[in-house]
């Protein structure tokens, strides 16, 4: 099972009232954000139908903290859009969620990003596209963020991967290094030849290298 924190569209809160109640979409389909995934129509149905069934939602958190819920969501579903969801802030009760409710009214926060897993056969890459296809996505949180964007999510996934014995598909590693602040060149001389074919200055970041070196002596 594939997994990450964020699902990169920046998206806008479309409405927000006094109340701290607000609107907005998680996620649109159809469309290839920067890391090359298109989330398909239909992709939410069984795991909101799950949620249905347990009498729940998925979380409202601020930043993808799992320690910090600062509201409810009150409805969710999709459309021929997206991910469509209405939720409220807890600005009565949670010093935290008035915080983000003034973020929010001053446009300093806007995004929403989700949280979530795909199944094995969740997910294919379309060679065409040049995108993964997600068709499957089983949804546990969506949040309030001032980056709708992770990008130590997949690495993260290549390196669990690696560490179960199994080898990650090629396109995965390559979208992993390239999150890192590599170009797809130098993604993929990584793939070719290890770490020792980037020299430090061919890097965007100093962090990116050293999550790297960490990554590669998983393949040793």
């Amino acid at each position: 099972m594939h997994t990450k924190q964020k699902l990169n569209i920046p998206l806008k809160i479309k409405s927000l009232s006094d109340s701290g109640e607000f609107e907005g979409y998680g996620s649109v389909f159809g469309v290839k954000d920067s890391y090359s995934d298109i989330v398909l129509k239909g992709a939410f149905t069984a795991s909101l139908e799950r949620w249905k069934q347990q009498g729940r939602m998925p979380a409202l958190l601020w930043q993808h903290r799992m320690d910090e819920p600062i509201g409810v969501y009150t409805a969710m579903e999709e459309d021929e859009h997206g991910l469509k969801l209405s939720g409220r802030l807890l600005i009565d009760d949670d010093p935290l969620a008035r915080r983000a409710y003034g973020h929010l009214k001053a446009g300093s926060i806007s995004g929403l990003s989700i949280g979530y897993s795909v199944p094995s056969n969740g997910m294919e890459y379309d060679s065409a596209k040049e995108a993964f296809l997600i068709k499957e996505i089983d949804l546990w949180e969506v949040s309030l963020v001032t980056f709708p964007a992770n990008d130590e999510a997949r690495i993260a996934n290549v390196k669990s991967a690696l560490q179960r014995g199994q080898m990650p598909a090629p396109a995965l590693v390559e979208r992993s290094l390239r999150e890192l602040g590599f170009s797809r060149k130098q993604a993929l001389a990584f793939m070719a030849k290890g770490y020792p074919a980037l020299s430090p200055r061919e890097a965007e970041q100093a962090q990116a290298l050293t999550a790297l070196k960490s990554l590669q002596s998983l393949f040793n």
